[in-house]
């Protein structure tokens, strides 16, 4: 009988558990997306406060974050909480069953000194895996984490704006980690961290993690990409408050991640606003591992360099992604953009945009299989391999001003197939309605304008402006 209650009593908390779980869904995607199981924190807090967090005092904030994520991670996970006011702080780094809720009214700020972000940690830059700056927050290898609350992360950006040029020391060191992952150096031998190398660190680096949420904070500014998922499962990022108006400043960025849903966020950068990515060259090769299984749904990117990216670091692969019922307020370059080069491989595939409304761009939908940007010169073609680019569905997209409607310009070596354009409508066009080279089965319903007209133009976006 004793046994019996006991066994009873498991079963009834393990229910409880369980039951506790957030379960979110997808039934509208056009793929089949299992429902992501939310991990529940358990009702323990770990106030930064508790361990040494002194308002005004750099590494003793450092220090106190640490030790609370430790003593939260000890006890069976909860959440790190910081209080009202302003922190200054070095990096953050997660510990497995961690949440950090940012309090109303908390402002975190992370010192610009890079000397706080070593030593080096393992990391990616614009697609290759290295060991470099630490991420201002950072998690590596970590399962059921979270940033939550209402409060702010926002950096010290003076240092890092200095490093928005790209000096000739930083070309050097991005040529020579290039040349490294293309013959193969172990990651642990791909140093980045040295002064005058320049890499920035993302603001959010989450590496290998599982099960994570991303709920109601603000982030103003970040010295490189916003939020990096890098190689990630089971992600939940929503009602975030996102602006980030410096070079390189992408909102999100899914990279080699799978079972992700992005929802009911707001999104003002300097690059663009939702991207998805797999990898660069041997490196995605390498690690095999798709983007997948993403849906992306009411969100306002206000403005960007993109609405919705593929690319151009996807050489591991991107299918099964489905961005609906968001928007752009202000002005973006392009609505949607798949973008890569003859040196990425990989593929991208099963790719649907449905039901956006936009305000002024140039392209409301872009193929480029060209995209080199700087590395077309300075950095060498080691291994040539061509993406392989199917089943793409534009649709009931409505647009007030744009320079065309689409260009797609495909790789004669591997046409582009299956693209499916319908229901598109532009108030206003000014260069021309639309080009398409190297695409088969291009299948174009309703697609509209109301007026051609013959201004010249501006679309002011901030960060850089796109270029091959």
């Amino acid at each position: 009988m004793r046994i019996r209650t006991i066994m009873t009593a498991i079963c009834l908390t393990v229910f409880a558990i369980l039951s506790a779980q957030t379960t979110v869904t997808a039934p509208e995607a056009p793929f089949s997306f299992e429902p992501l199981q939310m991990h529940s924190f358990p009702a323990r807090d770990y106030p930064i406060t508790k361990y040494g967090a002194k308002k005004g005092n750099v590494q003793a904030n450092t220090q106190a974050f640490a030790r609370a994520m430790a003593a939260c991670h000890k006890a069976g996970g909860g959440r790190v909480v910081v209080p009202e006011g302003e922190w200054i702080t070095g990096p953050i780094h997660f510990e497995s069953g961690c949440n950090l809720y940012l309090s109303d009214g908390a402002t975190v700020v992370f010192d610009d000194d890079p000397e706080l972000y070593l030593p080096a940690v393992r990391t990616s830059w614009e697609g290759a895996e290295c060991m470099g700056l630490s991420p201002l927050v950072y998690a590596y290898g970590c399962e059921n984490i979270a940033i939550s609350g209402s409060g702010t992360l926002a950096p010290r950006m003076d240092l890092w704006r200095t490093w928005f040029d790209r000096p000739q020391s930083h070309i050097d060191a991005t040529r020579q980690l290039y040349a490294m992952l293309s013959t193969g150096v172990p990651v642990e031998y791909r140093h980045m961290e040295a002064p005058g190398v320049q890499m920035r660190p993302a603001l959010i680096h989450f590496n290998r993690c599982t099960n994570i949420q991303l709920d109601g904070f603000h982030i103003r500014e970040s010295p490189f990409w916003t939020i990096h998922l890098f190689m990630c499962r089971d992600v939940w990022a929503h009602n975030l408050d996102v602006y980030a108006h410096g070079h390189n400043n992408d909102g999100i960025d899914l990279e080699m991640t799978q079972r992700a849903i992005v929802e009911d966020c707001r999104f003002d950068q300097g690059d663009d606003g939702v991207v998805i990515k797999a990898g660069r060259n041997q490196d995605g090769w390498r690690l095999g591992t798709p983007s997948s299984d993403i849906v992306i749904r009411n969100c306002n990117i206000v403005n960007g360099h993109t609405v919705l990216g593929i690319g151009s670091e996807m050489s591991g692969g991107v299918r099964r992604v489905y961005m609906h019922d968001c928007s752009s307020s202000s002005e973006v370059y392009r609505l949607f953009y798949i973008k890569t080069n003859h040196r990425r491989g990989g593929f991208i595939e099963d790719i649907t945009v449905d039901n956006v409304s936009a305000s002024s761009m140039m392209r409301v939908f872009a193929i480029d299989t060209d995209v080199l940007y700087q590395w077309r010169d300075i950095v060498p073609t080691f291994e040539t391999a061509i993406t392989r680019i199917k089943g793409i569905t534009v649709r009931n997209i409505n647009v007030r001003q744009a320079d065309a409607i689409y260009e797609i310009n495909g790789d004669e070596r591997q046409p582009i197939e299956d693209v499916t354009l319908e229901n598109i409508h532009v108030e206003e066009i000014s260069q021309f309605k639309s080009q398409a080279t190297a695409v088969r089965n291009l299948d174009v319903r309703n697609v509209t304008y109301d007026r051609m007209t013959s201004s010249q133009r501006q679309v002011n976006v901030p960060g850089i402006a796109p270029g091959k």
